[in-house]
């Protein structure tokens, strides 16, 4: 039946969102990914001093305070280097990401899928669809040629227009948490309440408009839907957001003195397609099946390694296939 309530349920289903307090233990599953997390920047930090890119590891600080050293002596935020994720373009058998037992642990939380099985059913599956996302202030990220953050807020956009199109049917819910608190001046999300209800938008390609230009990306114009209805999210650690794929939101400036670290998941019903194929999903919980479950962190790095390999060998063919979506320039909804 799951854990939410008939009134967080009916939130959910009317407004797109509902924001759960104190969904997980902060102490039981958010320090440890903290921790883990400490050793992945620990590594890349050693990395870049032995090959000459910064010139201090900056050990004894803070992870916040340490990351933001490596990116502004560096120049890049080494984004990928934390991801859960791999990318579909230029995907090498050297490609880092991370796929640690405490991330896997808060993938397969109890109380998360709980909350998750009110809004998708029992039989749930951990979409591939996942991201960790290290956000420095952004007045220490380099900004591209446009003179803006090279990892800035999020444009608009809905998640059913970032996957690919086989998941159109898919009942793909979002699942959104900060490692810490994350107050307004730290770039929470925000959203469109009862955006969902009017189907899914043009996503435009290079867009120029909404302030931020997206080369290489997608984002929807603000004409498009109730822009005036914004409604930022600002959350405590534990907090969890779970979204209807077609809400449209983004997120605001990293503005604080500090890094807004967060997760970003996917789950949905056992057997419809994840958005995308290429990569490793997992049943997270079945009453029809149980054996079916994965139940072991160190199974699902190994599927990761894995595509990576496969990828890595045919990656144009991976890109081709992915590629084949709806968006477009020169779609009229983009003039």
């Amino acid at each position: 039946m799951g854990s939410l309530t008939r009134e967080q349920v009916e939130h959910f289903e009317e407004e797109g969102y509902v924001v759960v307090e104190g969904a997980l233990n902060p102490e039981e599953f958010l320090d440890p990914v903290i921790e883990e997390y400490t050793l992945v920047l620990d590594r890349l930090a050693n990395e870049l001093y032995s090959t000459g890119r910064i010139s201090s590891r900056y050990e004894g600080l803070s992870f916040s305070d340490r990351m933001i050293e490596v990116v502004k002596e560096s120049g890049k935020c080494h984004e990928q280097y934390f991801d859960l994720h791999l990318p579909i373009k230029d995907c090498s058998k050297e490609t880092p990401f991370w796929t640690g037992p405490a991330v896997f642990n808060v993938l397969t939380a109890p109380s998360l899928l709980d909350a998750v099985e009110s809004l998708v059913g029992p039989e749930i599956y951990s979409n591939p669809i996942q991201h960790v996302r290290i956000k420095p202030p952004e007045k220490h990220v380099t900004k591209n040629e446009y003179g803006q953050p090279i990892l800035g807020k999020t444009s608009w956009h809905q998640d059913n227009g970032v996957a690919t199109i086989d998941a159109d049917e898919t009942k793909m819910l979002t699942v959104w948490m900060s490692l810490q608190d994350a107050p307004i001046e730290k770039g929470p999300l925000k959203v469109v309440p009862r955006s969902h209800h009017n189907g899914l938008l043009a996503h435009c390609p290079n867009y120029h408009g909404n302030g931020i230009i997206t080369a290489g990306q997608i984002q929807i114009p603000e004409k498009l839907f109730e822009v005036d209805k914004t409604t930022p999210l600002p959350m405590k650690r534990g907090d969890v957001i779970f979204m209807h794929k077609r809400t449209v939101h983004g997120s605001l400036s990293n503005l604080s003195d500090e890094v807004r670290w967060s997760l970003d998941l996917r789950y949905n019903p056992v057997g419809q397609a994840t958005g995308r194929s290429i990569f490793p999903g997992f049943v997270a919980r079945s009453d029809k099946n149980p054996d079916s479950v994965l139940r072991d962190a160190e199974v699902w790095n190994r599927m990761w390694l894995e595509t990576r390999e496969k990828m890595s060998t045919i990656n144009q063919g991976h890109e081709r296939d992915f590629k084949r979506t709806r968006w477009f320039e020169g779609q009229l909804e983009c003039a």
